[in-house]
């Protein structure tokens, strides 16, 4: 890279720290989710700021120019990516009794009512043509590829966004983090796959293969699932091993450089067999720290805190106010759309995960909880949005309407959950020790 490059990098990043830090704390007095100030930060910068210093390196990074600046826009994208894992890594390595026994039972309901009734009721109205299909579809003009990611974006729940609101309020630890972060990991993982097939049936009314793309997208979700099975059972039971192996000289040279092995090494294994690479770094952090019993969390929680220190200061913000930055594309946007979206789907998600609850054995306020927690569908909705525009499965104005409804969505759930913590309410009434 040369040195005006270089220069143009540390400005968009000088710029998206110092006004991500300084509206996440306004946000934060504000009791609102900091994270929503670090979003905003990025949809500042980009138009209003970096769009007048630097016109040509903001168009590239919001692809509506050319591609001059490529170099500083894998640069920007990486360094993106790199807080988006070390948030995922994080999250993992502070999830506690994820999918223990006593959360089995719950999770089980969560998943199998929570999930399946607001996916399968969506997708039964558009079958039944009671849904305007036609006004959401991309230039794909693949109606049921659009049905599909309409039904994921009302069931869908944001691993990431949770994270850092339960990271911000101090209760990853907590039996209501595991039931939420439990249940949203393979909510995701099934929804994730839902998304393949969408995207699948593209390409296959493209190639006119649709015999070809079936083995595949199951192949995709099989690997998946055995990735996933994997991260959570043996692989603990391995690095466990390792972290005492007499052999293993990295870690006693350096307990954070080895951690940061840990990570890259789970990343680099889920890209080879195409595994969403967010699962890869929260089994990573997962993993690192035993599993489910969470024996090794002492051995690196030195480790851990600085690494958390300069991810929280850092490279979380960045990956925040980048997905805000790319908000500002231009794109068409109707209020209405995203009015009737946003009401109706939060609407349906709220009574499915209520009920879902409420079988589960939970009851009044833990109910209120869980439900608006769940409803939250940040990073996930932002990514599904994205992937589906790219496709041309949705037009602009749904791709704005999602991308603003996992933004309104996670404030809500982040300022609800502040509220009841501040009126010292337990968010489980079966663990009121807990906050």
């Amino acid at each position: 890279m040369s040195s005006a490059e270089i220069g143009a990098v540390a400005l968009t990043l000088g710029l998206l720290m110092a006004l991500a830090h300084t509206l996440a704390f306004i946000f934060e007095k504000l009791r609102q989710p900091r994270l929503i100030g670090e979003i905003l930060a990025g949809v500042l910068i980009g138009p209003f700021v970096l769009g007048q210093l630097h016109p040509s390196l903001y168009s590239t990074l919001t692809g509506t120019g050319s591609s001059t600046n490529a170099k500083i826009d894998v640069v920007l994208n990486f360094i993106s990516w790199v807080g988006l894992f070390l948030l995922m890594f994080l999250s993992g390595s502070e999830t506690r009794r994820l999918l223990a026994k006593e959360n089995r039972k719950e999770i089980a309901w969560m998943l199998g009512v929570g999930t399946p009734l607001p996916f399968l009721l969506v997708l039964a109205l558009g079958l039944a043509s009671v849904l305007p299909l036609a006004d959401i579809t991309g230039t794909a003009a693949q109606e049921m590829s659009a049905l599909l990611i309409l039904a994921i974006a009302v069931s869908v729940t944001s691993i990431p966004v949770i994270s850092r609101i339960f990271f911000d309020l101090k209760i990853l630890h907590t039996r209501f983090a595991s039931l939420v972060l439990g249940s949203a990991v393979l909510e995701d993982l099934i929804l994730w796959g839902v998304l393949a097939v969408a995207t699948g049936l593209v390409g296959a009314q493209a190639t006119a293969a649709t015999t070809s793309v079936t083995p595949e997208i199951v192949s995709h979700t099989m690997v998946t699932m055995a990735f996933m099975l994997l991260g959570l059972t043996a692989a603990p039971w391995i690095l466990r091993r390792l972290h005492h192996s007499r052999w293993n000289l990295l870690v006693r040279a350096s307990p954070k450089g080895y951690i940061f092995c840990v990570l890259f090494a789970y990343i680099a294994v889920a890209s080879a067999l195409d595994v969403n690479l967010v699962f890869g770094a929260f089994l990573a952090g997962f993993g690192l720290v035993g599993g489910l019993q969470g024996g090794e969390r002492a051995h690196f929680s030195g480790s851990l805190e600085a690494i958390a220190k300069v991810s929280m200061s850092f490279f979380i913000p960045i990956y925040f106010a980048m997905v805000g930055f790319k908000l500002a594309l231009g794109r068409d946007f109707s209020f209405s759309m995203l009015a009737l979206f946003l009401v109706g789907s939060s609407f349906i998600a709220l009574i499915a995960n209520g009920l879902a609850a409420r079988l589960a054995g939970f009851k009044g306020l833990d109910i209120v909880n869980l439900a608006v927690t769940t409803n939250a569908r940040g990073g996930p909705g932002i990514v599904l949005a994205s992937v589906a525009f790219d496709a041309g499965i949705i037009n602009a104005p749904f791709y704005t309407t999602l991308v603003l409804t996992a933004i309104i969505t996670s404030q809500a759930a982040g300022a609800w959950l502040r509220f009841i913590l501040a009126k010292g309410w337990p968010l489980l009434s079966s663990h009121p020790d807990e906050p």
